[in-house]
């Protein structure tokens, strides 16, 4: 008995030391019960028993991270055999096998392992991998079980995504049922190796989404799958396996990729800061990511409305259908390939190619190559680069073409057979040899032409639109003594002043620091916007200059459009095309029915436009402007509510290799304004940077920089904004009109961005490059530093009695240009 009793009372001590002490292994014939777990060496993961929710009343075998507050179970062992109690017991056999039993003792799940085992021991790594191997085995693959190749909805760092054909084991994913849940749910996420291979995503059997094959860059159907800072990513395929896998570049993060049970595909980054998980990248994006909307040979473009339409020489197959939006039937050719008559192909640029599950490769050949051989079978119906980023490879489709979508940026392009009508060859060459016969004809006729106009105009003195030379102003960035000309339309006084009934209050839009903005209609219906100096404006004959000098030659879709001026009658008027919704700053500060009807898509839009548009101007314009004045009074929204950055009469050009100049007279808006800028006249594209930021934070919470009030501190909203964000409360921020029409990563992702770019010293802001980069995708984004011009202001009986020492600094809303001398 007294051995008995001491057998019991060790028996609970290995228990204790099992339970209390992080061990990563399982020995042959060791038993892990319900509430003892094992932790991997680095304490990153931990197996055991769990059960998924309060509301399920079944314990699961799995593996969850450790160090994380919020369970997050990666591995679940019997998914399809719940215990119904805490009676489970883990062992190992000797032969090297786990097997998992019930209080029957009866075995409900089991790694099957067929290799023959050598002293066994089970270990769960610091990859979240279980892994079975022999003690004295080195080799990481030679392993007699793991977990890895048999995943649940969780993709990890390290683990191997796709198909061993040695094991003969496909390694995929499986949604839960449910949250409580986590026996197999509908979605199933797997490569198809069926033709050149990609990743398929079905609900049952009806499938949802394609990734496209992989393009040597990334899989064709995920532009968003970029290189970044948080983690790289490979794909391989050859005789003996076929997987996409990726790994961490800082151990630190904590990163997993799911298969949720609503069947979304969503790589998750852990934000220790927030304590919580939030989306970095996600397999589908909008509507067009669903599998062949627009059926065999129609091609979705989700910035057109409808977003489905046919490639060139198809038409829908069945019209009515397509009217009504029914797209499914897609689109028939316009002729039909004669193979012995000579066909040919159609370029088809900057899209997602198409379903590969009918095409055959050859990783040898060039594109050359590639269309002999498509021109050679006739069952071929489209080609393509294997590897874009070589160039190299041959990819060639053999049925309809499925699958099909338009990107920005990041697509591909392939080559579509067509009919050699369709194609036209020998159209295009007679449009050559005319085009050589005819344009010196034209240009002698042009000549004489144009001696006729010249003798003309000096007998006609009235002219709606001519030809003005406006002598750009002479600056920091010039050589003093070098004048140059911009040329631009001009328009007569008495048209401007018809155009707007005599500059009548009723056609008045609004006024700032140049002077009041009309709206115009001329005389053939266009829509004009009319910004008059006033007499009153501090802005003058160099604003002016400035304003034609730039952006006259400035062409984007997110930069205003400056159609002419007029110079008649002691006049400076400036032209532009008509914005019917006025300026961002209408929207959101002043008329509080449309700040309501602004929602967060809307507002994200409008981030995403104003920070391509700088960039523009930074960057890929041939003039790298500093725009000097952004604000929201200097955005405008077009019909349909496009930013356009407008006001370019404080801009300055910045030359060659210069990144930054000096004033001694500092000029723009209060608020907007970068610290270095402000007190020491010095100005760059990352002060530009700064103002983005304060505009952006403005998008985001409907407030004003300048002049915003808070109950608990006399901060202003740039210093509001990092309050909340060291307090982990930045979703506070948000203007209360977007509760619960809002995307919560892009609002807390607009918020940090808007932080880096508002810190106070310019080299730790990003370029716009970096903006635009970290708004259109899921890189990392770095810690921000403290803001610039955040600290709290004077209280009002403070400032009175300093009034005699410092400025007072305005802050009225329609101050919209600052003189001062920098200290």
């Amino acid at each position: 008995m007294q051995h008995f009793s001491l057998l019991i009372f060790i028996f609970s001590i290995f228990s204790l030391l099992l339970t209390s002490t992080a061990i990563s292994t399982i020995t042959p014939n060791q038993n892990i019960t319900d509430g003892q777990t094992i932790v991997s060496d680095d304490e990153s993961f931990r197996m055991g028993f769990f059960t998924p929710s309060n509301r399920s009343p079944n314990r699961f075998l799995g593996i969850w991270y450790n160090k994380i507050q919020v369970t997050t179970v990666v591995w679940v062992a019997n998914r399809e055999t719940p215990l119904n109690a805490t009676s489970g017991v883990l062992t190992l056999t000797s032969n090297g096998t786990l097997i998992l039993l019930n209080h029957a003792n009866t075995i409900i799940w089991s790694s099957n392992s067929t290799i023959a085992a050598n002293n066994p021991v089970a270990q769960l790594l610091h990859t979240g991998n279980l892994m079975i191997r022999n003690q004295n085995e080195t080799v990481p693959d030679n392993y007699i079980w793991q977990s890895f190749d048999y995943p649940g909805d969780t993709f990890l760092p390290s683990m191997k995504f796709g198909m061993d054909f040695v094991k003969g084991l496909d390694k995929y994913l499986t949604s839960w049922r449910s949250v409580d849940d986590p026996s197999l749910g509908e979605y199933t996420n797997r490569f198809d190796s069926s033709g050149y291979p990609q990743i398929l995503l079905r609900k049952g059997t009806r499938l949802e989404f394609n990734s496209g094959p992989w393009n040597g860059l990334r899989f064709s159907g995920m532009p968003n799958l970029k290189p970044n800072e948080i983690y790289t990513f490979g794909f391989e395929f050859n005789e003996r396996e076929l997987y996409y896998k990726y790994e961490l570049v800082n151990s630190s993060v904590v990163s997993r990729f799911i298969l949720s049970t609503q069947g979304i595909l969503e790589r998750f980054i852990w934000i220790e800061r927030s304590l919580q998980w939030e989306i970095y990248v996600r397999g589908q994006r909008d509507s067009c990511d669903t599998y062949g909307l627009c059926g065999a040979y129609g091609v979705c473009n989700i910035n057109d409305s409808p977003p489905c339409g046919c490639l060139r020489g198809f038409e829908p197959q069945f019209p009515e259908e397509w009217r009504r939006g029914d797209w499914e039937n897609g689109c028939v050719r316009n002729v039909e390939l004669d193979c012995l008559g000579g066909d040919g192909f159609e370029k088809l640029s900057g899209v997602k190619v198409p379903d590969t599950r009918r095409s055959w490769f050859n990783v040898n050949m060039n594109i050359e190559e590639c269309e002999r051989e498509c021109l050679r079978n006739c069952n071929c119906t489209a080609y393509g680069n294997l590897d874009i980023g070589r160039g190299s490879g041959c990819l060639i489709w053999f049925d309809n073409l499925v699958d099909m979508r338009v990107y920005a940026e990041d697509g591909q392009d392939i080559f579509v057979r067509m009919a050699a009508s369709e194609i036209d060859r020998e159209a295009k060459a007679k449009e050559r040899r005319v085009k050589v016969i005819v344009i010196p004809i034209l240009a002698s006729l042009i000549v004489l032409l144009v001696v006729c106009l010249l003798a003309y105009r000096k007998r006609i003195q009235k002219k709606n639109v001519a030809t003005v030379t406006v002598d750009a102003p002479e600056n920091n960035f010039t050589n003093e003594n070098t004048r140059e000309d911009w040329e631009l339309p001009l328009f007569e006084f008495n048209t401007i002043a018809n155009a707007t009934n005599n500059f009548s209050d009723d056609c008045k839009l609004g006024e700032g620091g140049f002077g009041p903005v009309y709206k115009g209609i001329l005389e053939d219906g266009k829509e004009i916007a009319v910004k008059r100096h006033s007499k009153k404006s501090k802005q003058g004959l160099d604003e002016f200059r400035n304003e034609v000098q730039y952006i006259s030659k400035l062409q984007h879709r997110n930069l205003v459009k400056l159609l002419g001026c007029c110079i008649e009658e002691g006049e400076r008027m400036l032209i532009y095309e008509y914005m019917p919704n006025k300026s961002l700053n209408f929207f959101i500060f002043v008329d509080e029915g449309k700040r309501k009807s602004l929602d967060w898509s809307n507002r994200y839009r409008i981030i995403n436009g104003i920070a391509r548009g700088l960039l523009y101007l930074h960057q890929d314009s041939r003039l790298r402007i500093i725009h000097r004045d952004l604000k929201a009074a200097n955005i405008l929204l077009d019909k349909e509510m496009n930013p356009r950055i407008s006001d370019f009469g404080l801009a300055r050009i910045m030359e060659g290799s210069d990144t930054q100049a000096n004033t001694g007279r500092v000029m723009g808006t209060y608020g907007y304004m970068a610290p270095e800028y402000t007190i020491d006249g010095i100005y760059s594209v990352k002060s530009d940077v700064f103002s983005f930021g304060v505009l952006l934070l403005e998008i985001v919470s409907g407030k004003k920089n300048r002049g915003f009030r808070h109950a608990d501190h006399d901060l202003n909203l740039v210093g509001h904004a990092w309050r909340l964000y060291k307090n982990r409360q930045h979703l506070d921020l948000m203007d209360d009109t977007l509760r619960g029409s809002y995307a919560v990563s892009e609002v807390n992702r607009s918020i940090h961005i808007g932080l880096l770019c508002v810190q106070k010293y310019p080299e730790d802001r990003p370029d716009m490059t970096m903006v635009v980069l970290m708004l259109g995708s899921e890189v990392f984004l770095l810690e921000p530093k403290e803001p610039g011009f955040y600290t709290e202001r004077r209280r009002p009986q403070e400032a009175e009695s300093s009034s005699s020492n410092h400025p007072q600094w305005s802050s009225s809303n329609n101050l919209s240009v600052t003189y001062m001398q920098p200290r």
